[in-house]
């Protein structure tokens, strides 16, 4: 019972943001079946997690109990790798299984470790001594943290307001990496509630976005694309048009669903073309817009030949047309019409030669 007592005390801040979480996720019924499946599984990771770290340190120092710490460090070691490879398959369009073969990896070495001491192990006044391979654990979670962040923003619409949480995620999880060498093991047993409190804001943050977002794509909307161009388009130098082809047959053909899994995975290629200062809007149905501020000609034309490379990777295709100013002086409405014409003169061409 006093050990029960004393967990409670140590974590319930932690216990009362992963109920939050929970509270959050029942309340937001539109979001995705299998995404809120997958972030009940990660709260119950880091739930698990959290007791695996207090049962550790509460028999620390205590050689008896030796058996039992290696076997919970070996949990500990793989836990946040486990997580991040978690976070990177549940927030990540497309993400394949094999983002965890990495983490399975590690946590095979880590439990061989409990026998054999190549990561860890304990001495007989039960201090931590590290093995060959001590610091693969740390290198592993930090290689997943470069990768959590390159692909978020890789994927993301590049807009601040999106970048703060993504740096925000992959901050907290790299403290885990780096803070135990400054702090000692100690952090451990805060480690837990960083994650909770840095998944809660993210997934809050992707909450309130989604009003600017398309729900298939994940592309900004329509209306965001009328509000925020209202507001800057001074800065607007250049629209690329873009729409699917094929669309039609793919849905007669396969069905709807993978008339939408071809929409998302052209989505995927826009998004990954688009650097700063070029977002991507998904206008309806097959028709995609990216709006370029302050870019150059030759920035747009390579943003162009981007989406060309990433596409043609795909078993998809698109056309596209774009227009440009160098002054800023053309109405809105008339460089999205005169990309629309490219675009359509580019489809046009696409069915000459292909014929359905």
């Amino acid at each position: 019972m006093e050990m029960f007592k004393e967990y409670i005390l140590q974590n319930w801040i932690l216990i009362l943001i992963l109920f939050a979480f929970i509270i959050f996720l029942i309340s937001t019924a539109f979001l995705d079946r299998k995404a809120t499946k997958r972030l009940y599984f990660l709260i119950g990771e880091v739930f698990v997690l959290s007791i695996v770290v207090f049962v550790e340190f509460y028999f620390a120092k205590q050689p008896a109990y030796n058996t039992l710490r290696t076997v919970l460090m070996a949990i500990r070691y793989s836990a946040a790798p486990i997580l991040l490879a978690h976070v990177i398959f549940t927030t990540v369009k497309k993400m394949k299984w094999f983002v965890f073969i990495p983490a399975g990896v590690l946590f095979i070495v880590d439990i061989v470790s409990i026998f054999t001491g190549i990561v860890f192990a304990l001495d007989d006044n039960a201090d931590l001594v590290r093995g060959p391979l001590g610091y693969l654990p740390f290198i592993v979670a930090g290689l997943y943290c470069a990768f959590l962040i390159f692909i978020l923003i890789k994927r993301s619409n590049k807009r601040f307001l999106e970048i703060i949480p993504i740096a925000l995620l992959a901050v907290s999880f790299a403290s885990g990496v780096v803070f135990p060498f400054i702090f000692g093991s100690e952090f451990a047993q805060i480690f837990c509630p960083t994650i909770a409190v840095a998944l809660f804001i993210y997934y809050v943050f992707s909450i309130l976005s989604l009003a600017k977002k398309d729900a298939l794509t994940g592309l900004l909307n329509r209306q965001a694309y009328y509000a925020e161009t209202s507001r800057a388009y001074k800065d607007i130098t250049a629209i690329v048009s873009l729409d699917m082809n094929g669309l039609k047959r793919v849905n007669d053909t396969h069905g709807h669903a993978a008339g939408d899994e071809a929409l998302v995975t052209l989505a995927i290629c826009f998004a990954k073309a688009c650097k700063f200062r070029q977002s991507a809007y998904r206008m309806g149905g097959d028709e995609f817009a990216i709006v370029c501020h302050k870019n150059t000609e030759e920035e747009v034309l390579q943003l162009i030949e981007r989406i060309d490379k990433f596409v043609g990777e795909t078993k998809y295709t698109c056309s596209v047309g774009y227009s440009y100013q160098k002054d800023g002086h053309k109405e809105l409405d008339d460089l999205l019409k005169l990309s629309d014409d490219r675009m359509y003169e580019n489809k046009a061409e696409y069915y000459r030669t292909h014929k359905e």
